[in-house]
């Protein structure tokens, strides 16, 4: 069987041609899990800064949308602001990628994303503020705690009871006290875990840890929803910072659904007027339908800030950038694409951002296989049609 002409190697293309170490553009423009870079969009970086500074500042909650079309940098803006923010160790940071069919979904993946061990090191956390007031230690946080269990320096059974009782109290929720404090037991740690990220357990699983109800709908989303974040404030956290991407995809559930989720936060920012700040990614089409129709749920929200698309200066920032993170030696602009060429990339890009990255990985990949000395204007109109 004869390959029909195709050639595929493994040898990695040379770019010091251009002075670049490699191709900076992404191949598929999906936002990195930390961006590095941010161009342009001053308006939304102010708005989006503003949002987040009177929460640090205040601890009051306030919720923003950010609107834009497909590819206008939605999810990029989300993730880079929390890339900003997640080094911090006075708040917790959860994403979203989209909000699903229900609230519960949405839950879910905020404690997905939250993860096994920085809930297991809240627990652990408590139990160390527990130890503090009813034992003669002093740890100092979540690893001195274990530590202290492990070594047998303090009991479990000591520090159990009223850590139950006290997380019952700050969250009004016993059977998430429960869950949270059995997240230290290496035998039923990973039930916990299922049942707090609303995976659902088995009644014998729950019974083991004298948890009574299943968290398996919206209300009961919303309740676990609070508890973290009411626990997180009774240690001394800021708030909880909530990304949802792609929040357009509501418009794909049925009316009834699509107002069950909408109540649900809604509940959820009614409950919680400290500590949780709310970001959300919406195509603006849809945002506008939701502020039509559901009032309710719209006003909670404090503001709107739109995504653009890019102007000629925000493009050139933008890929000079981008070439800056492949550069081995001095900063030299926008070269190997000459002005001319980046004029030509914003027209037939029309300044979205996603298809701008595409257009510029092609053309530099497409210019090293021609040995040019530059990428002009003639290479990306080849590459466009």
């Amino acid at each position: 069987m004869t390959n029909q002409g195709f050639t595929i190697t493994d040898q990695k293309r040379d770019y010091s041609r251009f002075g670049l170490e490699e191709n900076p553009f992404p191949f598929s423009p999906v936002p990195r899990e930390n961006p590095r870079i941010y161009c342009g969009q001053e308006h939304v970086v102010d708005t989006v800064s503003s949002t987040v500074s009177t929460v640090l500042s205040s601890g009051k909650s306030k919720h923003l949308v950010i609107t834009g079309k497909y590819g206008n940098g939605k999810s990029h803006t989300l993730k880079y602001t929390r890339s900003l923010l997640r080094d911090r160790d006075d708040i917790v940071v959860g994403y979203v990628s989209q909000p699903g069919e229900g609230f519960v979904d949405l839950y879910h993946e905020f404690v997905y994303d939250l993860g096994f061990e920085n809930l297991q090191k809240i627990a652990y956390e408590y139990l160390a503020a527990v130890a503090r007031d009813v034992t003669e230690t002093d740890p100092s946080g979540s690893s001195s705690m274990e530590s202290l269990i492990d070594e047998g320096e303090v009991l479990l059974s000591d520090l159990v009871p009223p850590a139950i009782r006290r997380l019952s109290d700050v969250t009004q929720f016993a059977d998430f006290a429960r869950a949270l404090v059995h997240m230290v037991y290496e035998d039923t740690n990973l039930y916990a875990w299922q049942w707090l990220t609303a995976e659902g357990i088995r009644y014998e699983q729950r019974k083991e840890m004298e948890i009574h109800t299943a968290l398996d709908d919206d209300t009961m989303g919303v309740r676990a929803f609070t508890a973290i974040k009411n626990v997180l404030l009774d240690l001394g956290y800021t708030g909880v910072f909530v990304f949802v991407d792609e929040f357009e995809s509501i418009a794909r559930l049925n009316t009834k659904d699509e107002q069950s989720i909408l109540n649900s936060i809604r509940h959820l920012m009614d409950q919680n007027s400290e500590g949780l700040c709310m970001l959300f990614g919406c195509a603006p089409e849809v945002w506008q339908d939701v502020m039509s129709e559901y009032h309710a749920f719209s006003e909670r929200i404090g503001q709107e800030v739109a995504l653009r698309p890019l102007t000629d200066e925000h493009l050139t920032d933008l890929v000079g950038h981008y070439l800056e993170t492949a550069r081995g030696s001095e900063d030299s602009g926008t070269d190997p694409f000459t002005e001319d060429s980046l004029e030509i990339v914003l027209q037939r890009s029309q300044g979205n951002i996603r298809q701008v990255l595409v257009l510029c990985s092609n053309v530099l990949d497409k210019a090293i296989e021609q040995d040019r000395s530059a990428i002009d204007k003639d290479l990306v109109r080849e590459i466009t049609f």
